[in-house]
């Protein structure tokens, strides 16, 4: 028996879990969705507990860092819990760029102190470093005084990344690449998120207009230097924007991604056998 792990408020926002759970099916393998935050859940009967769409452990960092710990020690935790602890905070983007990973340039500010001396200007991007689904970043443009303010708001809580605002992703898009298994699943394309008016789904993460699309060379050559660098994910997404001399990993998704699994209906299937083979089934 497996556990989806979701979140009490994201459970009914989920839309891999309907395809994910018919595969599981397919696959022969027993399933149940379950609630991270649900204190009646025992973790113990089951093989594995896999992550899926705890969308809301930004706003209840510590509880949902016991809660890993916790699961850890009860079962076999997707992704392993030592990996969702360093994905929480995506000052792992900085680690990357040192390892040579092209990257967006980024910038982390931790104190007060560091936000007031920091060059604020030009066209940014400023969001907590531990965050989901766009929650609490802007983009800020020529506005120093906004951005260090937003920035100040943010750090009580979080340290603050800023970054370079890529205008070609307004008419590129983002691409992620999801990987399954350790090997590349499938693509899609994501419009701009900050260019302009966005929606929000139930207060939890920005709704993202999503379509199909072919991983081009370098951009599967670099997600796939990025997933050689998490050797055990179950599941990984690695989200690239259009640099001006190629792409640039954005972010690393090892903690609760959506997967997207409308876009390639293999993929949920990929996603059981995966999971099978975890679990010796």
């Amino acid at each position: 028996m497996i556990a989806l792990v979701t979140a009490t408020a994201a459970a009914h926002l989920d839309t891999d879990l309907p395809l994910l759970t018919a595969a599981l099916d397919d696959a022969g393998v027993t399933h149940q969705v379950v609630a991270w935050d649900d204190p009646d859940v025992d973790w113990a009967g089951y093989d594995l507990a896999v992550v899926r769409s705890t969308w809301d452990y930004h706003r209840r960092l510590d509880e949902f860092l016991a809660w890993v710990d916790m699961v850890a020690s009860a079962t076999v935790l997707a992704n392993p819990p030592a990996m969702i602890r360093a994905n929480v905070d995506k000052r792992y983007l900085v680690g990357l760029a040192a390892d040579g990973v092209d990257v967006v340039p980024t910038v982390v500010l931790d104190t007060v102190a560091a936000i007031d001396a920091a060059d604020l200007g030009g066209d940014i991007v400023v969001k907590p470093a531990v965050g989901a689904g766009a929650n609490g970043a802007r983009r800020i443009v020529d506005d120093v005084t906004t951005a260090r303010a937003h920035a100040r708001s943010l750090v009580a809580t979080s340290a603050v990344v800023v970054q370079p605002y890529l205008s070609a992703v307004d008419t590129a898009g983002e691409v992620g690449l999801v990987f399954i298994g350790g090997q590349f699943s499938h693509a899609f394309n994501k419009a701009a998120l900050l260019g302009g008016h966005t929606a929000w789904a139930d207060d939890l993460y920005a709704a993202e207009e999503i379509t199909s699309r072919a991983a081009r060379e370098e951009e599967l050559a670099l997600a796939e230097n990025v997933a050689a660098r998490y050797p055990s994910a179950l599941y990984l997404r690695v989200d690239l924007l259009p640099g001006p001399h190629g792409p640039l990993v954005s972010e690393v998704e090892a903690v609760e991604p959506s997967l997207f699994c409308h876009i390639d209906p293999r993929s949920a299937q990929r996603f059981a056998h995966a999971v099978a083979e975890q679990i010796g089934a």
